[in-house]
């Protein structure tokens, strides 16, 4: 299979996936009980709601979604403003359009994930290292049991801990914000230590796999010392399988971060996809969807067509999955 045809079936496959998130999403919408206007009157004195809204604001996002209009109607029409980059003005942010809310607030969960991958590529790769030369001992199970316990964790049971801890109990640290470096230690610890695990994992894995292998083994036997024959042999062929787990993770990332940005009230993606999802801003919580959708599917994308560019089999078998050809190509964590 050629590489224009291999490239094309994702591409379909890609826009096919996000017009079933659409329709998915949008359906949901509609099923869900209250409306932005009904809300916002119960809540305009809790909130900003209330004192941005206008009737001009109110008449024009009516005559966009509202529901004068049938349901199919307001798809086609949402659908056309996200093709456009046109969705229109948010019901809870009035004079902001849905675009201008995204681009503002994208590269704050852009930059939260990829200042985490780091932290946790900091963590994940000493940590898989030493369980992998110590292996079966205390500090190998230690390790593993820590590893276990921090991908078990979900991000926002760890934010919430680190909130009543280094803000409420000790003081040393903001819970809410996005202005000064102190802001970000708390967010990225908890966004990092899921990911620190699951890579520590990939690691130790392929850190055991290579050390059994001839080479390393001669390179020893030969009288080399230890530190160089793991640092220049071993760890280098070792860290290659992770660089396909950090993709997906990263992706995973940029499209997570909604509770832990909801939490300490950092203006990103996932902080405003809770506030339009609590108060029913469909134009905003449509287009922060799609966008999640489309960054986690072109972030896929990118990893196959690496696999394909890395491995022949890739494109003359269309039928290879992502998952297949790391599971044929990357060892399993242990």
């Amino acid at each position: 299979m050629g590489f224009a045809k291999y490239l094309g079936i994702r591409l379909v496959r890609l826009i096919l996936s996000l017009i079933a998130v659409s329709v998915i999403t949008f359906g949901l919408l509609q099923l869900a009980p209250g409306n932005f206007a009904d809300i916002s009157r119960v809540t305009s004195g809790a909130t900003s709601i209330g004192g941005t809204g206008t009737e001009s604001m109110l008449a024009e996002t009516q005559a966009r979604y509202g529901s004068d209009v049938p349901v199919w109607q307001q798809y086609l029409t949402f659908m056309k403003g996200l093709v456009t980059w046109d969705m229109g003005p948010s019901y809870r942010y009035a004079g902001r359009g849905v675009e201008e809310i995204i681009g503002s607030a994208f590269p704050v969960s852009a930059s939260l994930a990829l200042i985490s991958v780091g932290l946790a590529l900091l963590i994940a790769v000493p940590a898989g290292i030493i369980a992998a030369l110590r292996q079966n001992s205390v500090v190998d199970h230690g390790t593993m049991f820590l590893v276990t316990l921090g991908h078990a964790l979900p991000n926002y049971l760890i934010a919430a801990f680190l909130i009543l801890l280094f803000t409420a109990e000790l003081g040393w640290l903001p819970s809410s914000g996005w202005s000064t470096p102190q802001n970000l230690i708390l967010p990225v610890i908890a966004l990092a230590l899921g990911p620190a695990a699951v890579l520590a994992r990939y690691v130790r894995s392929s850190m055991l796999e290579t050390l059994r292998e001839e080479y390393v083994t001669a390179a020893l036997a030969k009288g080399g010392p230890q530190a160089v024959v793991i640092i220049r042999h071993a760890l280098r062929n070792s860290l290659i399988p992770l660089v396909t787990v950090v993709g997906p993770q990263l992706a995973a990332l940029m499209t997570g971060t909604v509770f832990v940005e909801a939490l300490f009230r950092i203006p990103g993606l996932g902080y405003y996809a809770a506030t339009a999802a609590a108060s029913r801003d469909m134009p905003l919580l449509m287009g922060t969807v799609m966008f999640f959708a489309v960054i986690l599917m072109l972030m896929n994308l990118l990893v196959d067509l690496t696999y394909g560019l890395i491995d022949p089999r890739v494109r003359t078998q269309g039928r290879w999955t992502r998952s297949r050809i790391r599971k044929a190509s990357t060892p399993q964590p242990a």
